[in-house]
């Protein structure tokens, strides 16, 4: 019987290390990509112009609010959506485009914090669920299948997996702390999701732009569920 247990215990750390493992690599092709591409450099201009009401899915969410005239190749795609360095409000909020993985671990634990905070406020409150409710893409959609809004209507999350609570606690956080338009932060969302699914996200561009789709050497996931 300790045999046994012994070994169920050495294959959970086995399976454990090899998760990890998988992760780091995740990370480490996107940003190795997104740095040799150059990354997200892209000045949004007429993003006031956005009218989020207006959209159905990720996939016209992406072609609103990204320049996907841009957009010819996969390469364009990733240069376009996958951005690098510090966000604007890198000083206030401690993620960095560079290390999803800490920024989805960072806004996973912060969402409970962020979440009872703007529920104080009525006004702000209703704000976030005006948007993250519509299918705009604020979700976690293409890990567990929950489609293009994470919550349900009067708040509550949909998914519990990793991902979903994170962008929620972002859009709750710009929302809160800044004086982002909501095509603003739902421009912010799309970025992140594209680093944490940048396989789909950018696939989605592509098709958005009817460019060629042969997606190459893109992970699925950054993260785990």
């Amino acid at each position: 019987m300790k045999k046994k247990e012994d070994f169920n215990r050495g294959l959970l750390i086995a399976f454990s290390i090899v998760l990890l493992i998988t992760a780091g690599l995740n990370a480490y092709t996107v940003s190795s990509l997104s740095d040799s591409l150059g990354g997200s450099k892209v000045n949004f201009e007429g993003l006031d112009k956005v009218d989020v009401s207006t959209i159905a899915n990720t996939g016209q969410a992406i072609a609103k609010i990204f320049p996907i005239d841009q957009i010819k190749t996969q390469e364009d795609a990733i240069a376009l959506m996958i951005a690098t360095g510090e966000p604007e409000y890198g000083n206030m909020l401690p993620i960095s485009y560079d290390d999803p993985l800490t920024a989805l671990s960072y806004l996973q634990k912060y969402y409970p914090t962020i979440k009872s905070e703007v529920q104080k406020d009525p006004e702000l409150w209703q704000r976030y669920l005006n948007l993250a409710t519509k299918p705009v893409g604020i979700s976690c959609e293409f890990c567990c299948g929950v489609g293009p809004s994470g919550i349900s209507k009067d708040g509550e999350l949909l998914c519990g997996c990793s991902h979903n609570p994170a962008i929620q606690a972002l859009t709750l956080w710009l929302i809160k702390n800044t004086d982002y338009t909501d095509a603003e932060i739902l421009k912010e969302d799309l970025v992140w999701k594209t680093i944490w699914f940048p396989k789909d996200m950018i696939q989605l561009g592509l098709k958005a732009s009817g460019g060629d789709i042969d997606l190459n050497a893109l992970p699925s996931m950054v993260g785990g569920c």
